[in-house]
């Protein structure tokens, strides 16, 4: 995708830079936090942060981590869990919206980063790339606590209230696309990760 392709992509081209939005979500998590990423965000959240809490999930079908992400929460009710997920991954699993409100579960958070492309994929367009309301979608599911964001000074301003409203939590962020190519993820084997967490919440139980 070039520059000019991005610059019609309306209004993605205008949303806040990915590494701006993961950023801001850095600054603002607690050691509390149980943060899943998934697919564009595996590969770079583990640039920006390495913590014990951290699960960088990336297998090769897409959809998969707001269902982790639930079944975390519910397993560990005293940690707040945020998943960050793609809008081509969350269009691979809509039904997940509804079945994390009726879980009943309060600690779980949402965050959408919205480009209107499979990023990793090559930059082809998703169906929700012309107007898809997931803000919308996500009240429509029941989530009572629904923030949307596509400027990068208003997400940094308000990004700590929004993740400590009564959940579960849907944040939309409007994402600018961008070319490149993404590569492998940079981060720990899943495995170690997966130890680290669990080893995290055995030394916190004691």
């Amino acid at each position: 995708m070039n520059q000019a392709d991005l610059e019609n992509t309306i209004p993605h081209a205008r949303g806040i830079e990915v590494h701006d939005a993961l950023q801001t979500l850095d600054r603002v998590r607690s050691d509390r936090h149980i943060v899943i990423t998934n697919q564009v965000s595996s590969r770079l959240w583990p640039t920006l942060c390495d913590h014990p809490l951290d699960l960088n999930y990336n297998p090769s079908a897409m959809g998969g981590a707001i269902p982790l992400g639930l079944g975390l929460a519910l397993a560990q009710p005293d940690y707040e869990v945020i998943v960050i997920s793609g809008d081509g991954s969350l269009l691979m699993n809509l039904g997940c919206l509804v079945t994390v409100v009726n879980s009943g579960a309060t600690n779980l958070s949402i965050v959408l980063l919205d480009n209107g492309q499979y990023e990793v994929t090559g930059g082809q367009k998703t169906p929700g790339n012309h107007g898809a309301d997931y803000a919308g979608l996500a009240r429509a599911s029941g989530f009572s606590c629904v923030h949307q964001f596509a400027e990068a000074t208003a997400w940094r301003n308000a990004a700590a209230s929004s993740l400590s409203g009564p959940g579960p939590r849907f944040i939309w962020l409007t994402i600018r696309p961008r070319p490149g190519d993404y590569g492998k993820a940079v981060g720990r084997p899943i495995q170690e990760q997966m130890a680290n967490l669990r080893q995290q919440f055995r030394s916190d139980a004691r």
